[in-house]
């Protein structure tokens, strides 16, 4: 875990690799769990006898699931302190470019790519890479932007 003790020092950094999550188990539960929230019941992901026929030989994970699994490996790799807000404001450049087969493991490395002045605080984008243990290609390559707000700044809503 990298501390950061305030945003400048986190701005810093830009441009540097911030760390690598812990890995993350990615178990059918967790599948069908995030099949159940969204609707998306497609068989590649639920169904475990028909998916065995398939072509990757069982269920595999959604790409929104890892996706949505970067906040976690952000909580796991840094903090800042004298933060009044992180904002999530969008992605970019999102790519899956192999699949997570139900019972691998997955972690994020996380790179601060750009820091740029916004209205509120900057806009921090960092580039996130899920790496699936034993598999060369990554599960997901996504640049993740942030709005990044220290405890002195306020928000414009104007």
């Amino acid at each position: 875990m990298h501390e950061f003790p305030d945003v400048p020092s986190f701005l810093a950094q830009v441009g540097t690799e911030l760390g690598v999550s812990d890995w993350v188990d990615v178990v059918q539960e967790r599948i069908d769990l995030f099949a159940e929230a969204t609707g998306d019941h497609q068989w590649i992901h639920v169904d475990i006898a028909r998916a065995a026929e398939g072509p990757f030989g069982g269920t595999i994970a959604h790409g929104y699931l890892t996706v949505s699994m970067v906040p976690v490996f952000l909580q796991q790799v840094y903090t800042i302190g004298q933060v009044a807000s992180i904002l999530n404001y969008g992605l970019d450049k999102v790519r899956f470019p192999h699949p997570v087969i139900s019972g691998a493991r997955v972690r994020g490395r996380i790179v601060l790519a750009a820091v740029e002045p916004a209205s509120a605080g900057h806009k921090v984008t960092l580039s996130v890479t899920v790496e699936i243990e034993g598999v060369a290609k990554p599960a997901c390559v996504a640049q993740v932007i942030h709005i990044v707000i220290a405890q002195e700044e306020h928000i414009n809503v104007d």
